[in-house]
């Protein structure tokens, strides 16, 4: 049995035709179709060139005014960079390499979106944590940017190899609707507690990211959600 997962390229604001043309035709060679589009400059005759056979990605091809529009159509999203530095204390880029996070996806179920930053500066802090995880692709030191489209095509190609993997039994797992709302509810509990103000957003972050590697089942996102409720509605409010 195959993946069904839904793999979606999205390019933020992409300044060069030629580099959508490119990454449309590394799409049609790992099978993934659907390409979204933030802002982008115009597809002209060198996207099309570039993209050889894959005529129809750019044709099909999503336009959104902002990331965050994209956000909502995606129940899983990954941020790339070659731009990481971070620890377990400061989690706004602290990466997990792509191999890591490609045994993490293998078996969820639903609509992933691979975000790709503007070529001249990638994706800004705001856009990368409303990701749900955060990648690299480990590179020489001496010059770590990755081109557009080679970044994208070895993106695809781990992700590809791994769709080969047929787990005899698949569990469905939670999608974007359940994850936002157990976000939700922790940010409410964080209230709650009254939990320091300059440690919020971070925290908010870190409990993103460990939301998304954990891939959380149906049945389990119930149980730990069940358990959050009796928190929220049986503690007594901070303002109390």
């Amino acid at each position: 049995m195959r993946s069904i997962t839904e793999y979606c390229v999205v390019l933020v604001e992409p300044k060069y035709s030629g580099n959508i043309g490119a990454v449309a035709r590394c799409m049609k060679n790992f099978d993934v179709s659907s390409l979204y589009l933030v802002n982008p400059c115009e597809i002209d005759d060198e996207a099309r060139a570039r993209a050889m056979h894959a005529q129809e990605i750019l044709d099909n091809a999503k336009i959104f005014d902002t990331f965050e529009e994209v956000r909502k159509e995606l129940d899983y999203c990954v941020a790339t960079s070659s731009i990481v530095g971070g620890t377990e204390k400061r989690y706004l880029r602290y990466a997990v390499t792509l191999r890591e996070f490609v045994n993490q996806i293998e078996d969820f179920d639903g609509r992933v979106g691979i975000a790709f930053g503007r070529e001249d500066y990638g994706l800004y802090n705001e856009e990368i944590a409303t990701c749900d995880a955060f990648i690299t692709i480990p590179t020489s030191d001496r010059y770590r940017s990755l081109n557009l489209s080679h970044a994208v095509a070895i993106v695809l190609y781990d992700l590809f190899l791994a769709r080969d993997k047929s787990p005899e039994k698949r569990v469905k797992r939670m999608g974007r609707m359940e994850t936002e709302k157990m976000n939700d509810s922790l940010a409410e509990i964080l209230e709650l507690i009254n939990y320091p103000s300059h440690k919020l957003e971070r925290t908010k972050i870190l409990l993103r990211r460990l939301i998304g590697r954990a891939k959380l089942s149906i049945w389990e996102y119930h149980t730990v959600m069940g358990i959050i409720s009796c928190l929220l509605y049986t503690s007594p409010s901070p303002r109390d």
